[in-house]
């Protein structure tokens, strides 16, 4: 829809994809934000395609300093694009999609190990089949926001576990 009214009303149109969003405030139907409760509350944990899952896990504050750095670039119309480029995030509507992931998938085993690490406790866990509709690997290629900002994600899955551990703790009072 949002390509459509570029195109058809020149109407410069950004969209942003986020890739598995954890930190404070995270939502609390995503995997981060539910490990992290079950675990502290010794519940167990269902861990998909037998733990073989692969996610580009991102911070929330590399996700918002992408947001802000695309923020004021307008995009465009380019007369000069044709079909054939192949890339669907530009057209010749004044137009763009931009990732904002970390770029790096994680192993979901790997992320689990970190978050029990920083917890202190081993989690309890269910492995299960792969699910319907879920996705075996999922990460963003984010070249096209570096190209056109020069910034990219920061936040290492320790560094960003540990910060998410803190808030937990606190906003819980644990």
């Amino acid at each position: 829809m949002a390509h459509s009214y570029s195109h058809l009303y020149n109407i410069p149109t950004t969209g942003l994809r986020f890739f598995t969003v954890y930190g404070p405030w995270g939502r609390p139907d995503m995997a981060p934000f539910i490990f992290t409760r079950k675990i502290i509350n010794g519940e167990t944990i269902d861990i998909n395609n037998n733990g073989d899952m692969w996610r580009d896990f991102t911070y929330i504050d590399d996700i918002v300093e992408g947001v802000i750095r695309i923020s004021d670039l307008i995009p465009k119309r380019n007369d000069s694009w044709i079909v054939e480029s192949g890339s669907p995030a530009t057209s010749s509507a004044p137009y763009r999609i931009y990732n904002i992931g970390h770029g790096t998938p994680i192993n979901l085993m790997d992320f689990i190990k970190t978050l029990e690490d920083e917890l202190g406790i081993e989690a309890k866990k269910n492995f299960r089949d792969m699910q319907p509709g879920d996705v075996y690997k999922t990460f963003a290629d984010t070249q096209d926001l570096f190209d056109i900002t020069g910034y990219k994600p920061v936040v290492g899955i320790k560094e960003g576990i540990a910060n998410l551990v803190k808030w937990y703790r606190e906003y819980y009072k644990i």
